[in-house]
């Protein structure tokens, strides 16, 4: 009876010794296409989810219209910064803010902010921070100083016209799948509510929101004319697929507002930064993209950008661009906004030596004349 029993343990050793040896096999052997695929396939993930959780996401703001409108002061609200005592802009300046993620997988997300001076010989400047971050990115704020009326349409068309042109160029260069996301960004602006303004509008391939800046001082003005440049921004917002929102620094409502739209277009929160939907005139616009129509705007129908601007034209005749430039002063370098230590004590000892040099050429030349 033992004999039997005796075979029976040697078949089981040799049976585990012949499975172990195959798995060996099968662990050493070439493996196939499909696995190696399915691999590839499975680290391209585990990588893209730690892409996403870890690197940081990018947005850029550009800031730009008419002077002295409160660009700089908005912005230094909304990145709650102490000194308010803000310089004037006479270029370009950029600044960024960094939301941490909260911890639940989400990455830090961080926010390039350009500011435009001065439309005035701006073509080149306006290149800068868009070719910079990219048109995928971006959001535009056109900030417009409603306390001049005359000067609404005039820096608005420039504005308009720069970054037409530059997102034109750009689009040039971007291939097929950057155009078709673009595109489609731009219908889901829109909405599904008026397809039928469709085929009349000129859309820009970025969010863009028109601020009309001062209306502590606007509101105050005559109703009529208030009707006509409320018409006008309501129409270039309608046209190229923005928003239009109204807002002054002195009306803690209007300065939030505004401020939740920062927020909104570079961070994502809050979800609906517009609280109201506002078109009646005398009161402070708020509308938000895709919710207007030329059926609402007025009886006139769709409107080019010509047209738009030959109406408002007629009621409230504009400034042409070289008739506001503003004087800036004598010397920048001497502006009290603008001081840097370092720079002031080099600057000042090289005024004194060009002024010993001068002396000494105006004694060489006293000098000079006497001997002849």
């Amino acid at each position: 009876m033992r004999l039997p029993q005796i075979l029976y343990n040697l078949q089981k050793r040799f049976l585990k010794m012949f499975e172990m040896k195959n798995q060996e096999i099968n662990e050493n052997a070439t493996p196939s296409i499909q696995d190696i695929a399915g691999k590839l396939a499975e680290e391209q993930q585990r990588l893209r989810q730690l892409e996403a959780t870890s690197m940081p996401r990018e947005k850029t703001l550009f800031v730009l219209g008419s002077k002295c409108v409160g660009k700089s002061t908005a912005i230094s609200k909304f990145f709650d910064r102490e000194d308010l005592s803000t310089r004037p802009t006479l270029a370009l300046e950029y600044s960024f803010g960094r939301r941490m993620g909260n911890g639940s997988g989400r990455s830090a997300q961080v926010l390039n902010v350009w500011e435009l001076g001065s439309l005035d010989n701006a073509e080149q400047l306006l290149d800068v921070p868009m070719r910079t971050h990219g048109l995928q990115q971006l959001a535009v704020f056109i900030m417009l100083d409603l306390s001049q009326p005359q000067r609404v349409w005039t820096d608005l068309e420039c504005a308009y016209k720069g970054l037409r042109e530059t997102a034109n160029h750009m689009l040039e260069q971007a291939s097929p799948a950057v155009k078709e996301t673009l595109e489609q960004r731009s219908l889901e602006r829109i909405g599904q509510q008026h397809q039928g303004d469709l085929i009349t509008l000129d859309l820009l391939p970025f969010p863009v929101v028109i601020v009309g800046g001062k209306y502590d001082i606007f509101m105050d003005l005559d109703p009529a004319l208030k009707k006509h440049i409320c018409r006008c921004l309501r129409s270039m917002a309608h046209l190229i697929g923005g928003a239009v929102l109204f807002y002054s620094q002195k009306l803690p409502k209007l300065a939030k507002v505004l401020r939740d739209t920062i927020s909104h277009l570079g961070f994502g929160s809050p979800a609906h930064p517009f609280r109201a939907h506002v078109t009646d005139y005398n009161e402070a616009l708020s509308i938000w993209f895709g919710t207007d129509s030329w059926s609402k705007i007025s009886d006139t129908g769709a409107l080019s950008i010509e047209r738009i601007g030959a109406t408002l034209g007629v009621e409230v005749p504009q400034l042409q661009l070289e008739k506001q430039q503003q004087q800036l002063p004598q010397n920048p370098a001497k502006d009290a906004g603008f001081r840097e230590a370092v720079i002031d004590e080099m600057r000042a000892q090289k005024d004194e030596e060009l002024s010993g040099i001068m002396r000494d050429v105006l004694l060489r030349g006293k000098f000079e004349s006497v001997a002849t």
